[in-house]
């Protein structure tokens, strides 16, 4: 028996290690981490390696870390989830599945989640859509329409949504879903409380170079700069054409021209995100779009079911859970590429770590996931 949970640690703080540490506690089992790797779902390069990240995780609770592959870590949250669900899935003897949300009320998460099933509440997505609302704000309009403020309120933070989202994809799974309520300061926040602190504002004082101490058991070795990345972007964005954007994911009503001219017009990834968001194409969505391109990532791609579990890190009682998974465990990438059904969801996953390696004061070389061990901890030492 096992429990996961799907995470990207970007970077692991005080709170990750409570959400292990309840997990463990209420279900007296191991853990499995499906982490996101390079890249995560804003749209962004992780904050460090996913290797850092992941031994970290491993000597703060976790006992088996597997990579989210890139494909899905750069998704909307209904990918992102299906995504980390299926790779837990995949492990037999995952049990239950503990997630970090604003609210431990599980039938308010399940009724909204339930929602999307909900006839009169499509319908009237569908019509306030008509009227130019965009979907998330249409959505929880009709879910509060028809299944009550108590169901509503859940979708107005982000981590309720991917909450919701874990439950959608969990419907016939046989895993238990396992809210666990944040501590300490809410998402996105800029403020600190009792030890938390909101991994964006982590990730903005390692940059600056302050000290994290305080809210993280152990803080990242070498960390990347996102905007050292910013030539490279432009230069790929430039190269593409209208019909390339066409492909990506999230691109649809003629979107994929305003990004062509924003890009011929604009100098900087922020100016172009700038000119083309709307309210229907948020600031968040166009990140995603725009690391879909800068690592390729199509609509047909990011569409299909990946069937791998790419193992970054174990402990004793995480080698034991590799045992009994119906998915491929890749121990070697080198080996996987040569005889995996996975392929194309693997080369992102590379070129995801040859690109973040641009990032980093001093640029690393590629192919690290060739090179790099994976990872042992013995805890009790």
């Amino acid at each position: 028996m096992a429990a996961a949970i799907i995470c990207e640690l970007n970077p692991f703080h005080n709170g990750h290690q409570y959400l292990l540490e309840t997990a463990r506690r209420i279900t007296g089992e191991p853990v499995l981490a499906v982490m996101s790797g390079s890249f995560v779902q804003r749209g962004e390069v992780a904050v460090c390696s996913k290797f850092e990240r992941a031994e970290i995780a491993l000597r703060n609770g976790a006992d088996l870390v597997v990579e989210l592959p890139a494909v899905y870590a750069v998704a909307n949250a209904q990918r992102f989830a299906r995504g980390g669900v299926n790779i837990a899935k995949a492990f037999g003897d995952v049990h239950t599945l503990a997630f970090g949300c604003e609210t431990d009320d599980l039938e308010a998460l399940q009724a909204a989640a339930d929602a999307f099933k909900n006839s009169d509440v499509n319908a009237c997505v569908a019509a306030l859509m008509k009227d130019g609302a965009y979907y998330p704000q249409a959505f929880e309009q009709a879910v509060r329409r028809f299944c009550g403020d108590r169901a509503a309120d859940v979708l107005t933070s982000p981590n309720n949504i991917l909450a919701v989202e874990y439950l959608r994809a969990l419907d016939g799974s046989g895993i238990r879903p396992l809210p666990v309520l944040r501590r300490g300061v809410a998402h996105d926040s800029k403020e600190a409380c009792g030890g938390f602190m909101s991994a964006s504002q982590l990730r903005t004082w390692l940059r600056e170079g302050r000290d994290i101490s305080a809210y993280t058991p152990q803080a990242p070795q070498e960390i990347t700069y996102p905007e050292a990345l910013e030539r490279a972007l432009l230069f790929r964005f430039r190269s593409m054409r209208a019909e390339d954007w066409r492909r990506l994911p999230e691109v649809g009503e003629g979107l994929e021209h305003r990004i062509v001219s924003a890009v011929a017009e604009n100098n900087s990834v922020e100016e172009i995100i700038n000119t083309v968001k709307t309210k229907r194409y948020t600031h968040a969505r166009l990140r995603r779009i725009f690391a879909c391109a800068a690592l390729g990532i199509t609509e047909a791609l990011q569409s299909q079911t990946a069937t791998y579990a790419r193992v970054l890190g174990f402990t004793e009682e995480g080698a034991a859970l590799m045992k009994n998974c119906s998915f491929e465990v890749v121990t070697s990438v080198a080996k996987a590429l040569k005889n995996s059904g996975s392929t194309a969801f693997l080369e992102k996953d590379l070129l995801a770590s040859d690109l973040s390696a641009l990032a980093y004061k001093q640029i690393k070389s590629c192919a690290l996931d060739y090179r790099t061990k994976i990872i042992r901890v013995n805890r009790a030492k």
